[in-house]
């Protein structure tokens, strides 16, 4: 049964050499989530900066806002290349581009929530929407990422192997 609730979200990418094979590759930056819940763990808690948004707001301009939100850094400059949709477990549909640029951790200043914690104490808390991020290989990618967002590294990760083939390239 779908939600209708919608997630749009922004991957930083860059492109790798395997020395050895010749092949192109790609480390991808990714967040691992904050608050109480995701505290002490690892695999399936990280994700790509995102975040829901409504009727009134389009999917890209969603992206760009959450990257913000999340990163507390502008959007690099350059093209955005959509990864398209992937249904989540909760039903939510997420959407993802991939952009080709570097960025620099230390300049990183991850927004912040507010939330009841503990639950019932009646104290509220702040906790960073994402606790940290990390540049990763598609493998780590794989073993981190929520496993509704994986499929967005397999399909930036064939793009960038086929944009090595192509005759454009």
């Amino acid at each position: 049964m779908s939600t209708g609730r919608r997630s749009a979200g922004l991957l930083l990418f860059r492109v790798t050499e395997d020395g050895d094979a010749g092949e192109r590759d790609v480390e991808v930056l990714i967040g691992h989530m904050g608050g109480p819940f995701w505290a002490g763990r690892e695999a399936a808690a990280w994700s790509v900066p995102k975040g829901e948004y409504g009727p009134e707001e389009a999917a890209e301009d969603a992206a760009r806002r959450e990257f913000t939100e999340e990163l507390g850094v502008p959007v690099p400059p350059g093209e955005w290349i959509a990864l398209g949709e992937a249904r989540q477990r909760s039903g939510k549909t997420v959407t993802v581009w991939a952009l080709e640029a570097g960025l620099d951790l230390a300049s990183v200043v991850p927004g912040t929530f507010t939330m009841e914690w503990p639950r019932g104490s009646g104290v509220q808390q702040e906790f960073p929407e994402m606790d940290r991020f990390a540049w990763c290989t598609p493998e780590q990618a794989a073993e981190r990422l929520i496993a509704g967002q994986r499929v967005f590294v397999d399909r930036l990760r064939a793009q960038v192997r086929g944009a090595a083939t192509s005759p454009d390239a």
